[in-house]
Protein backbone atom coordinates (compact mmCIF):
# COMPACT_ATOMS: atom_id res chain seq x y z
CA UNK A 1 0.00 0.00 0.00
CA UNK A 2 1.04 3.37 -0.60
CA UNK A 3 2.99 5.67 2.19
CA UNK A 4 0.06 8.64 0.92
CA UNK A 5 -2.32 9.48 3.54
CA UNK A 6 -5.82 10.00 2.65
CA UNK A 7 -5.89 13.40 2.95
CA UNK A 8 -3.27 13.80 0.50
CA UNK A 9 -5.50 13.27 -2.59
CA UNK A 10 -8.07 15.39 -3.98
CA UNK A 11 -11.55 13.75 -5.38
CA UNK A 12 -9.96 15.12 -8.21
CA UNK A 13 -6.90 13.44 -8.39
CA UNK A 14 -8.69 10.05 -7.60
CA UNK A 15 -11.00 10.35 -10.22
CA UNK A 16 -7.80 11.47 -12.55
CA UNK A 17 -5.93 8.40 -11.20
CA UNK A 18 -9.41 6.05 -11.97
CA UNK A 19 -9.18 7.10 -15.31
CA UNK A 20 -5.30 6.15 -15.56
CA UNK A 21 -5.91 2.71 -14.28
CA UNK A 22 -9.16 2.28 -16.54
CA UNK A 23 -7.09 2.99 -19.57
CA UNK A 24 -3.91 0.81 -18.33
CA UNK A 25 -7.01 -2.02 -17.87
CA UNK A 26 -9.60 -1.46 -20.39
CA UNK A 27 -11.36 -4.68 -19.06
CA UNK A 28 -11.86 -2.56 -15.53
CA UNK A 29 -15.00 -0.39 -14.67
CA UNK A 30 -14.25 3.00 -13.22
CA UNK A 31 -16.06 1.04 -9.98
CA UNK A 32 -13.90 -1.45 -10.57
CA UNK A 33 -10.54 0.74 -10.85
CA UNK A 34 -12.05 2.76 -7.28
CA UNK A 35 -11.85 -0.07 -5.39
CA UNK A 36 -8.31 -1.31 -6.19
CA UNK A 37 -7.24 2.54 -5.72
CA UNK A 38 -9.47 2.91 -2.28
CA UNK A 39 -7.09 0.06 -1.31
CA UNK A 40 -4.36 1.46 -2.25
CA UNK A 41 -4.34 4.38 -0.54
CA UNK A 42 -5.66 3.42 2.05
CA UNK A 43 -9.32 4.78 1.95
CA UNK A 44 -10.92 1.84 2.89
CA UNK A 45 -10.11 -2.10 3.05
CA UNK A 46 -13.79 -3.28 2.78
CA UNK A 47 -16.75 -3.58 0.93
CA UNK A 48 -19.38 -1.93 3.56
CA UNK A 49 -16.81 1.11 4.26
CA UNK A 50 -16.55 1.38 0.51
CA UNK A 51 -20.11 1.62 -0.40
CA UNK A 52 -20.59 4.01 2.43
CA UNK A 53 -17.51 6.82 1.46
CA UNK A 54 -18.41 6.10 -2.02
CA UNK A 55 -22.55 6.67 -1.78
CA UNK A 56 -23.06 2.77 -3.49
CA UNK A 57 -25.34 0.17 -3.29
CA UNK A 58 -23.38 -2.55 -0.98
CA UNK A 59 -24.43 -5.07 -3.24
CA UNK A 60 -23.13 -2.97 -6.34
CA UNK A 61 -19.66 -3.02 -4.45
CA UNK A 62 -20.17 -6.40 -3.82
CA UNK A 63 -20.64 -7.77 -7.39
CA UNK A 64 -17.90 -5.76 -8.56
CA UNK A 65 -15.58 -7.47 -5.39
CA UNK A 66 -16.32 -10.70 -6.94
CA UNK A 67 -15.61 -9.90 -10.21
CA UNK A 68 -12.02 -8.42 -9.38
CA UNK A 69 -11.57 -11.47 -7.20
CA UNK A 70 -12.83 -13.99 -9.34
CA UNK A 71 -12.73 -12.75 -12.96
CA UNK A 72 -9.55 -10.62 -12.64
CA UNK A 73 -7.82 -12.04 -9.77
CA UNK A 74 -7.16 -8.77 -8.58
CA UNK A 75 -7.80 -8.76 -4.65
CA UNK A 76 -8.32 -10.92 -2.19
CA UNK A 77 -10.98 -11.96 0.01
CA UNK A 78 -9.38 -11.40 3.49
CA UNK A 79 -12.75 -11.78 5.78
CA UNK A 80 -16.35 -11.74 4.91
CA UNK A 81 -18.65 -11.36 7.41
CA UNK A 82 -21.78 -13.84 7.03
CA UNK A 83 -24.66 -11.70 8.60
CA UNK A 84 -23.32 -8.18 6.93
CA UNK A 85 -21.52 -9.62 4.04
CA UNK A 86 -18.94 -6.84 4.99
CA UNK A 87 -15.94 -8.32 2.94
CA UNK A 88 -12.24 -7.21 4.10
CA UNK A 89 -10.09 -7.02 1.15
CA UNK A 90 -6.42 -7.09 0.03
CA UNK A 91 -4.65 -5.68 -2.92
CA UNK A 92 -2.60 -9.20 -4.96
CA UNK A 93 0.28 -8.83 -6.55
CA UNK A 94 -1.54 -8.76 -9.97
CA UNK A 95 -3.62 -5.53 -8.53
CA UNK A 96 0.24 -4.03 -7.14
CA UNK A 97 1.83 -4.76 -10.71
CA UNK A 98 -1.37 -3.02 -12.42
CA UNK A 99 -1.68 -0.06 -10.57
CA UNK A 100 2.88 0.51 -10.88
CA UNK A 101 1.99 0.53 -14.77
CA UNK A 102 -0.74 3.05 -14.35
CA UNK A 103 -0.18 5.61 -11.92
CA UNK A 104 2.51 8.19 -12.21
CA UNK A 105 6.10 6.90 -10.11
CA UNK A 106 5.13 9.38 -7.21
CA UNK A 107 1.99 8.03 -6.68
CA UNK A 108 3.17 4.19 -6.27
CA UNK A 109 6.29 4.72 -3.81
Amino acid sequence: MSETETEDISEEQFLGHVAEVCAAAPFLTPMGASILLALHFGICADSRTFARLFEISHALVLREVTTLAEQHDLVTIVERNPRTQRTALALTDAAQALLSRALPPEVTE
